[in-house]
């Protein structure tokens, strides 16, 4: 963590930074004419003449389609003036597509691995496979979430470095085909009979793992690359008259708002599957995803000259580790910057500037923000593991346990709206800042209350019969037809559990997306939205260690200790972080709009390529 002094040193930095930027857009304003929007809001950017003289000789003159420019707002219209979005690309909502049919299959498939694993194939405790039992199942089960958030790292590396953020889509969305065929291939009542579920199962996960990590380290940076600004403007709303600033962070939070919603609308796929594993078999489940995961992969190709595509910058990722290593052997964060070198008299060939050190800083305060998330993916965790065990103790009612997952994705998608159009919108005029730290820490708040929710409910559990604080275990849990039933206590009545974790990865987990991507050097968007990922997987992982109290009644107990865990979690990033929020604009400024950014490849959404002039790293450097 910076010291006070090298954190003030940032601050100052970054501050300088906008305020450069700011008196250079005033100086020559751009030309720039696209409609922009917050929620029923229009507005104009301010229109100027564009010249080409503006654009300092180190930065590549790209001629577009669609110019980015207009004037900078002042200081003191960043104080005065209401903050606004833009629409959102239309190559962005391919992308969510995507997403969507991913999550589609991830979910579908994976909502039903605890039943899968834990029951056997008799079907005396209902639709069964592999017969391990609750621990085995949830042991599996996290193991399976840990991979999937470790695999990101190597998909990340490969995009940054190599192939660039669509084409490693691409790649791996063809190794989680693989993946999801011998899942399908070893779950038919054939194979299972010949025992080839179990290591089918463990082979599958693993493919799929790997497939899944490969595309989420991607794929969230690549929908945010669609827009193309990064520094904020003057605009005019259509219909009052009022001068306003065209904020891009405000774009960029409703494009994860958006990215979020479609994630859950495809994680509806658990209303199919529970029915789907109970009426007929897995295999049948398994196939569907399969099904689905190929239209996604379809709507990928078929729309690849729609995309806004930044490309592999090669060894950025080496050279982001040699600035941190520099940092941290000279215990100063300006250590690794060529100008802090040569003011120290050493003469030296680092291949980047003053610029990308300042970037890299931004991103490990990112970095920090992440500790704690670790915390927050255990509870939220729980919404697929022992909250359907939990379910699978009370009476159904003939609801199968498994399809009360839903109930977390339904509340997102009712919810999420709510927030980006009516919440969000009313705070901004208003002018009450509700800034992403805050959101972080209501999120880890709010999930502490689902935590408590859950807790309550395995107390009454307890309390009722036939089996009290053994559930499903004793004789007077078989009914008349000598099926197990669960305790005396509605299903229905753990809805309120599933809503506030839907409500809490509103602002902890899009936050998160939004923070690792606003935060992360241009050129290395995926790497620092692995990091993100990998908190997930450090989530996992203490959730294995857990699995040894995942027992009756000793679970009521983990909630509590986990709720508890939230709340102080989301006290420590407070105090910790607050700060960071008074230079949430001045870190976000050091981004150039892509229009002015070399590195990129920018096709409009028709999907013209733009012909520029390009410089790479080196020559810069």
């Amino acid at each position: 963590m910076a010291t006070a002094h090298e954190t003030t040193a940032y601050e100052t930095t970054a501050a300088e930074a906008l305020q450069h930027n700011q008196e250079k857009a005033n100086r020559k304003p751009h030309l720039f004419g696209a409609s922009v929007n917050d929620a029923n809001v229009g507005a104009h950017v301010v229109a100027g003449k564009a010249d080409a003289e503006i654009v300092s000789s180190d930065r590549s003159i790209v001629h577009e389609d669609e110019g980015i420019g207009g004037i900078r707002p002042t200081a003191e219209e960043l104080m005065t003036l209401r903050k606004v979005g833009e629409p959102l690309p239309k190559s962005a909502f391919l992308v969510a597509i995507v997403e969507l049919c991913e999550r589609f299959t991830y979910y579908g498939a994976s909502g039903i691995f605890q039943n899968y694993i834990a029951r056997p194939r008799s079907g005396e405790l209902g639709r069964g496979a592999l017969g391990l039992g609750h621990q085995g199942a949830t042991g599996l089960s996290v193991f399976f979430q840990f991979w999937c958030y470790v695999t990101p790292i190597l998909g990340a590396i490969i995009a940054d470095q190599y192939l660039g953020k669509y084409n490693t889509i691409v790649v791996f969305c063809l190794v989680y085909i693989v993946g999801l065929l011998v899942l399908t291939l070893t779950s038919i009542p054939a194979a299972l009979d010949h025992g080839a579920g179990l290591g089918g199962y463990i082979v599958a996960i693993l493919i799929i793992g790997l497939g899944t990590g490969g595309i989420k380290s991607n794929v969230a940076p690549l929908i945010a690359d669609q827009y193309k600004r990064r520094q904020m403007v003057i605009g005019h709303d259509d219909k009052t008259g009022e001068r306003v600033i065209i904020d891009p962070s405000i774009t960029i939070q409703r494009i994860y708002m958006i990215f979020y919603w479609c994630i859950n609308v495809g994680s509806l796929s658990l209303l199919a599957t529970p029915y789907m594993e109970r009426d007929v078999d897995f295999w049948s489940a398994y196939l569907l995803c399969l099904c689905i995961f190929l239209v996604g992969t379809l709507v990928l190709v078929l729309g690849r000259k729609v995309y806004v595509i930044r490309p592999p910058q090669g060894s950025v990722i080496t050279n982001a580790f040699r600035v941190i290593w520099m940092m941290i052997k000279s215990r100063k964060m300006d250590a690794a910057k060529p100008s802090y070198q040569a003011g120290i008299g050493k003469s030296s060939d680092l291949r980047w500037d003053d610029h990308f050190v300042e970037e890299v800083k931004r991103a490990l305060v990112a970095c920090q923000v992440f500790c704690f998330y670790p915390i927050y993916w255990v509870v939220y965790g729980n919404f697929s593991n022992n909250f359907v065990s939990q379910a699978g103790q009370m009476a159904g009612h003939g609801i199968p346990n498994d399809l009360m997952q839903n109930f977390d994705s339904i509340s997102i998608i009712v919810f999420l709206p709510m927030v980006d159009q009516w919440l969000m919108p009313a705070l901004r005029k208003a002018k009450i800042p509700f800034p992403p730290i805050n959101r972080i820490v209501a999120g880890f708040w709010i999930g502490s209350c689902a935590m408590i929710y859950a807790c309550v409910i395995q107390y009454n559990i307890y309390q009722v019969g036939p089996c009290f604080e053994h559930p499903l275990v004793c004789d007077a849990a078989k009914d008349a037809n000598g099926e197990i039933q669960g305790n005396n206590i509605h299903i229905a009545t753990q809805t309120g559990a599933y809503m506030l974790i839907g409500i809490s990865e509103i602002f902890a987990s899009v936050t998160g997306l939004e923070y690792a991507y606003t935060k992360a050097p241009p050129s290395m968007k995926s790497f620092v939205q692995s990091m993100f990922l990998l908190t997930n997987a450090f989530g996992s992982a203490i959730s294995e260690a857990l699995n040894p109290v995942l027992y009756d009644p000793a679970i009521q107990w983990l909630f509590a200790g986990l709720a508890v865990s939230s709340f102080i979690a989301g006290c420590l990033i407070w105090i910790l972080f607050h700060h960071l929020n008074a230079t949430e604009d001045e870190m976000n400024a050091l981004d150039e709009d892509y229009d002015k950014d070399p590195t990129m490849r920018n096709s409009s959404v028709q999907g013209h390529r733009t012909i520029g002039l390009h410089h790479s790293i080196d020559e810069k450097a």
